[in-house]
């Protein structure tokens, strides 16, 4: 009974079966496909094989049963719409056989053209074009290339060099100058090369190809690119890709023929108009390999009005029907226009805001659904500098704005050695003829790319939008020497290791290093740019989207900041409070001598005298804080890291001390103070004397800072201005702990604060794993929690995040252990459940208990989703972060409120 029902599964799909929200069964070329067809557009016939196929054949090793004879089935009704036969070789019917994931992921995967040719069809394919024979030898190269180097792996250089000499021994660059007998002789060369990489002759049989390339394409899937891809993009690894049957239109057959790609608005700024390039006499694959530099799209209006209009006409439809911008593939063949591709175009960060605000004003969308559109990602892209051209800084080249920014760099020409460099931590410029999608290593590592090949929609530009990468692409002056590692512009060399700027926005090459400015999102955040009166429509766009999200979101965000000038700038930046000071950071500097008197002291009276001289300075920096945030709540850590890492380390110290006893030198302070240290020194100090543990165990050093706060906020409020601290005991694991140090802090307070109306919240930080497991018994003793994300990982984990990264993180990501670090993003299943059992039981033992997060986590966009989600109050991240956490929160609140709806 299994058996016949897997072979009466239904694995593949007319397109007129399908639509476009089929996009997990058919992928999302075919989910666009079917829809396209089922609006009317002029698509291509053909049919889909699902992702449930590829997952069955991943899974296996072999096609699912039923498989084959759906093909068949699905390839006779093709045959019979379109009047032609699959290697007839009089009249052949030719197909492209195309990947088409879920989610775009451009040329990560296999695509396959004309296949069916053959030596004897392509006769008859010359015939039926009229007699072209250069089309059809033209045609046939490109099966054996594209055959040879997807399917049969066939190293796609051999036959790139194989170009290049028929071009040289034509005497020109340019492939279109190879007539039909260098053709044909290319074809001849390029069946030489398979056969010599394969063992076996190019094959003839037309269904076997077919049957060959669907496999081709069903593997490719776990090609290396794309599971570099889907780590770098969050694609998950389990979705499989779609397999796209269709019967071949051709672009290159003539003048009056062509390919390009079309944006209904520009994905690189979101302004509206007529974006997009064409190559005429070409295919697909020239355009988006670079291999010509393409024309303007609106070159098509001169070269072919009637498609020219037809293509707009379609291009309004779709965005009006898929209420976005579309990114449309299309061919003419002989003044026919056919529509190849649709889908929602990747875009800029920029371009994301504006078209999200356009489509508002347009009607297609509310605001709700703007806010949905965009992510804090993109926000923390927008916040990045940008070129400070107020200087003669000339430009040596100019090629096309494709992905915006400003990157600087040494010039690199390789991939590897890309990655190499960077690894280094090096800056670099990733500088190719276009790039491949073997390139993706280098791309990720690169700060920017520059190409003198190809246009807006190439290889390295539609990859780099999607990165939020910088890229300069179709910069022709450049003549790139890859085997020597250098370029030629204006009469200069560039060698590797050389700085270059590259200006995403503007096209502009610089050669070395221009200075850089912030952007004016950053100057609308800091103030210094008022959104209401400024013109610039991405800083219209991101205030209006970031009113709305503050309006829709429940969690609070806060900042970690440690002195007033951080909390000036994250309040300015939209903190509603300070989620984490870091008291640590004040007995640095000059106070260094104030740490070791206490360290040394021999007896009360001494350290007495330490505390005593800390507690003014402790104050003042409060009160600093207290009076920047006026009234907002600032929650300040006790001291956390242990004492050791205020003083000299072991081993100079040690040195320092011999020294100065050779020499004869008065070391006794030297010897106390080694003598200290070897006493405290702890093989893993971050699991030892730190923290509560540390304030229970050093006499007054917590009471000292207790005061200090109190006595900070009294001094604020008597001063006119108000003040709501918040005192965190970190690292507690039992409740005794807590207790004991409230006990001891309630008195001070009441001392302190006696009738100024000051009130002093008394708290912990959620960072031991037993805290959590132990909520409820420390709630009873908490006022409020607050989750140290980045310890609660460490231990919960058990590894180190200052030896892990860089020791083996990289393999995990490589084999998939981790989607992503654990330390970017929080683990749900292991680090989040303890966040979500602290949670439901601190409030179960205490209703109304606050709730918020302080560790790294509190800005990354996912996890803030998590945090809604727990329940929390509250999110804390660095300054600059803040932006990003108040946009997510908003997106949270709306998804949230969408999935409540449904």
């Amino acid at each position: 009974m299994a058996a016949q029902e897997t072979v009466d599964h239904k694995y593949v799909y007319d397109f007129a079966e399908g639509n476009k929200d089929l996009k997990d069964l058919l992928g999302g070329k075919g989910a666009n496909l079917a829809e396209m067809t089922n609006l009317g557009l002029p698509v291509p016939p053909g049919f889909t094989i699902t992702t449930e196929a590829c997952k069955a054949y991943l899974a296996t090793g072999r096609e699912p049963d039923g498989l084959a004879g759906q093909i068949e089935a699905h390839l006779e009704a093709l045959e019979r719409e379109m009047g032609r036969r699959l290697g007839d070789p009089d009249d052949p019917l030719l197909v492209s056989v195309r990947s088409g994931a879920k989610f775009s992921m451009p040329g990560m995967m296999e695509t396959v053209l004309n296949v069916g040719l053959n030596d004897r069809s392509v006769i008859g394919l010359a015939t039926r074009a009229g007699g072209n024979d250069r089309f059809a030898w033209d045609s046939y190269r490109r099966l054996i290339q594209m055959f040879g180097k997807t399917v049969c792996e066939v190293p796609g250089e051999e036959f790139e060099h194989a170009i290049d000499d028929a071009k040289r021994a034509k005497g020109t660059d340019n492939d279109l100058d190879l007539n039909a007998d260098d053709l044909r002789g290319l074809v001849d060369t390029f069946k030489k090369i398979f056969a010599k990489h394969t063992g076996r002759e190019f094959p003839q049989e037309p269904r076997e190809q077919l049957d060959l390339a669907i496999r081709a394409v069903f593997e490719s899937w776990n090609a290396e690119r794309a599971v570099v891809y889907r780590r770098q993009e969050r694609i998950p690894a389990d979705l499989g890709t779609a397999v796209n049957v269709v019967a071949m239109v051709f672009g290159n057959l003539g003048a009056d023929s062509g390919t390009g790609v079309a944006f209904t608005r520009d994905p690189g700024s979101g302004a509206q108009g007529i974006y997009g390039d064409y190559l005429a006499n070409a295919q697909g694959e020239d355009v988006v390999a670079g291999i010509r530099n393409t024309v303007p799209l609106e070159e098509l209006e001169r070269i072919d009005k009637k498609s020219y209009d037809e293509l707009l006409d379609y291009m309004a439809r779709l965005e009006e029907h898929y209420t976005d911008l579309c990114d449309i593939e299309f061919t003419i063949e002989r003044g026919k226009l056919w529509m190849l591709q649709t889908r929602v175009g990747k875009r800029t960060a920029a371009a994301a805001f504006v078209i999200a605000g356009q489509l508002v004003d347009e009607g297609l969308i509310d605001l709700d659904e703007a806010l949905h559109r965009v992510n804090g990602a993109q926000l923390a892209q927008l916040m990045f500098p940008r070129f400070q051209l107020d200087h003669e800084y000339e430009p040596v080249a100019k090629g096309i704005g494709a992905s915006p920014g400003a990157a600087v760099g040494k010039a690199v020409f390789t991939s590897a050695r890309a990655v190499e460099l960077a690894a280094e931590g090096e800056a670099v410029i990733l500088v190719r003829r276009e790039t491949n999608p073997d390139d993706l290593n280098g791309m990720i590592a690169a700060k920017g790319i520059l190409t003198s090949r190809g246009g807006k929609t190439s290889h390295a530009a539609v990859v780099a939008r999607g990165m939020g990468k910088t890229c300069v692409s179709g910069a022709d002056e450049i003549e790139v020497d890859v085997p020597a590692k250098r370029f030629r512009v204006a009469g200069q060399t560039v060698s590797e290791g050389d700085v270059v700027s590259i200006d995403g926005t503007t096209g502009k090459v610089y050669l070395g290093e221009v200075p850089v400015m912030p952007s004016e999102v950053v100057q609308y955040f800091e103030g210094t740019l008022d959104a209401e009166r400024t013109d610039d429509p991405l800083v219209r766009a991101v205030h209006r989207i970031m009113t709305h999200a503050d309006a829709k979101r429940r969690l609070a965000v806060r900042a970690n900041a440690d002195t007033g000038a951080d909390a000036a700038r994250a309040r300015r930046f939209g903190a509603q409070g300070i989620g984490l000071c870091r008291t640590e950071h004040m007995f640095l500097g000059d106070r260094r001598e104030l740490v070791e008197r206490l360290i040394l002291a021999s007896g009360e009276a001494e350290r007495e005298a330490a505390l005593g001289a800390l507690l003014p300075l402790q104050r003042e920096d409060f009160v600093e804080i207290f009076r920047e945030m006026d009234g907002l709540p600032v929650t300040v850590r006790l001291i956390d890291p242990p004492l050791h890492e205020f003083l000299p380390p072991l081993e100079q110290l040690a040195v320092n001390v011999a020294v100065a006893q050779e020499r004869g030198e008065d070391v006794a302070k030297e010897e106390a103070l080694l003598a200290a240290v070897r006493r405290m020194h702890e093989e893993n100090p971050m699991l030892g004397l730190r923290g509560v543990r540390l304030g229970l165990v050093i006499p007054g050093l917590f009471a000292m800072q207790v005061r200090a706060i109190a006595e900070a906020a009294v001094t604020v409020v008597r001063a006119g201005g108000s003040a709501c601290p918040e005192i965190m005991v970190p690292l507690v694991g039992a409740v005794q702990e807590l207790e004991t140090v409230r006990a001891e802090a309630e008195k001070i307070i009441a001392e302190v604060v006696g009738d100024s109306g000051v009130e002093v919240l008394i708290g912990t930080m959620i960072e031991v794993p037993r805290a959590a497991l132990t909520a409820g018994q420390i709630a009873e003793a908490a006022q409020f929690f607050s989750f140290g994300t980045n310890d609660l990982t460490q231990m919960g984990w058990g590894f180190s995040r200052d030896d892990v990264e860089g020791a083996f993180f990289w393999r995990y990501l490589e084999l998939g252990i981790f989607g992503i670090s654990p330390f970017e993003s929080i683990d749900r299943d292991g680090v989040g459940r303890l966040v979500r059992i602290a949670a439901e039981e601190g409030r179960a033992a205490r209703p109304g208990l606050k709730l918020g997060v302080c560790g790294e986590h509190g800005g990354d966009p996912e996890s803030v989703h998590f945090f809604h989600e727990v329940g929390l109050d509250y999110v804390s991240c660095s300054p600059f972060r803040v932006p990003v956490a108040r946009l997510e929160a908003g997106r949270a609140a709306v998804e949230t409120q969408g999935s409540d709806s449904r």
